[in-house]
């Protein structure tokens, strides 16, 4: 099929009203990727790595997020459901859940899964994960949330060397991105990545 992205918004809010849950979401994710030239086509080739809003309303968002290679990313938490569907690269999760009785809302390791291009991945409301782009390319995937994830209250991450809780930080999320891309950069005397990205940052 040819990925529309117009369509793809108008399949992901029919899905939603048939079921408020990620299942019918899903479905649309996965027939989305299932043509990968058709995606790179409507949204371009990854060039940097971007945190890029497609669509947001109140209660579903849409984004197109492409790690750098290597970028990690702390565990952190949605406050909503959430299908990722991978066009390209791959995508290594860890998920966790925070450790019984401790202070500071430390965290123990649960599982794991890694995502290939056409994998579409639902995620409970509840879930911790964390995020990591394990090959020396870029990575991109689109990331279905059942509310408006760029607004949610309540969203945490974790620090990566603690393990403790601290508040969401949207502006720290968008550095960590830029920090990615002038690694990959290097010191090249032309536009770094993250200047020429930092309009797709939230």
């Amino acid at each position: 099929m040819t990925f529309d992205l117009e369509q793809f918004i108008a399949d992901c809010r029919v899905a939603l009203t048939a079921d408020r849950s990620h299942k019918c979401v899903r479905e649309v994710v996965a027939r989305a990727i299932s043509d990968r030239s058709s995606v790179l086509k409507a949204l371009g080739e990854p060039r940097c790595g971007a945190f890029q809003p497609l669509y947001r309303s109140n209660d579903l968002t849409i984004m197109n997020i492409i790690w750098a290679p290597h970028l990690m990313r702390p565990p952190h938490n949605h406050q909503m459901w959430g299908v990722i569907g991978i066009y390209t690269g791959r995508e290594d999760n860890i998920f966790w859940r925070r450790v019984p009785g401790s202070q500071g809302g430390k965290l123990e390791a649960v599982g794991a899964k890694a995502l290939c291009e056409g994998d579409a991945e639902p995620l409970g409301p509840n879930i911790i994960h964390s995020v990591n782009n394990p090959i020396s390319r870029l990575t991109g995937a689109i990331h279905v949330y059942g509310g408006d994830f760029l607004a949610a209250p309540g969203r945490s991450e974790w620090d990566p060397e603690t393990f403790f809780e601290r508040p969401w930080d949207t502006e720290r999320v968008a550095r960590q991105f830029e920090q990615a891309n002038d690694e990959v950069s290097g010191h090249q005397g032309e536009m770094t990545p993250s200047q020429a990205c930092v309009d797709q940052r939230p």
